[in-house]
């Protein structure tokens, strides 16, 4: 019997453009603590990862109990702004609703494997009326922080896949370096937060320039 085909699509930066509000919230953060916020680009830099392991990455010299109090504290200025509605809009990449309807009338399965918690992707996938497209769901609320292989592997147990009938498509090295730990297909995209040159260095096979080139690679394979 031939396994599932598992496509599993990276959130932040990969399905919406959030930055604006991770931003936002990270040097709220920071200042409720009274730090200098990093600089942008630093925080762009960690999008993907958990929040106790983006605040490390940040913040590298502080103690770790601190990372949880600042991981802690980012989450509680991003239900603030939500609460406020103080947020900015976080819009699908062009391209990405298309994608995902090619993606299933070819027969494909599809996934999400985020940093981000379930409340969070649930809020977002529902805004933009995605949610039926995905057969699992795997967060940061139940998994290690990337690059660890934990969420693809749940993943691909739960939809009855098999690590070579399974792509990773993401916008990070975390999202490639996952893939090639979980035996998957690591499937770079070009309009996320690290560069294309990055992908390809952390093992991805090929970066698509735009979404539409999803599905005709995936084909391909």
């Amino acid at each position: 019997m031939t396994a599932n085909r598992l496509a599993i699509f990276d959130c932040d930066g990969t399905l919406v453009d959030s930055q604006a509000n991770i931003c936002i919230a990270m040097e709220e953060a920071f200042a409720a603590h009274r730090l200098d916020p990093p600089e942008r680009e630093a925080i762009r830099r960690i999008v993907g990862l958990s929040l106790v392991e983006a605040a490390a990455q940040l913040l590298s010299e502080a103690e770790k109990d601190f990372h949880r109090v600042l991981a802690e504290t980012y989450r509680e200025q991003f239900i603030r702004m939500r609460a406020t509605g103080t947020m900015l809009a976080e819009p699908l990449y062009d391209g990405i609703a298309d994608t995902l309807v090619a993606l299933d009338e070819a027969g494909w399965l599809l996934g999400v494997a985020t940093g981000k918690s379930d409340r969070g992707l649930s809020i977002i996938l529902g805004h933009h009326g995605l949610d039926h497209h995905f057969v699992t769901l795997q967060t940061a609320d139940r998994h290690p922080s990337k690059p660890h292989p934990a969420m693809l592997e749940a993943a691909i147990a739960e939809a009855g896949a098999s690590p070579e009938t399974t792509v990773m498509i993401g916008d990070t090295t975390f999202d490639m370096m996952m893939a090639g730990s979980a035996d998957a297909y690591p499937l770079g995209v070009a309009w996320g937060y690290h560069s294309a040159e990055e992908l390809s260095e952390a093992g991805a096979r090929h970066v698509a320039a735009h979404a539409s080139g999803i599905a005709p690679h995936l084909e391909r394979l």
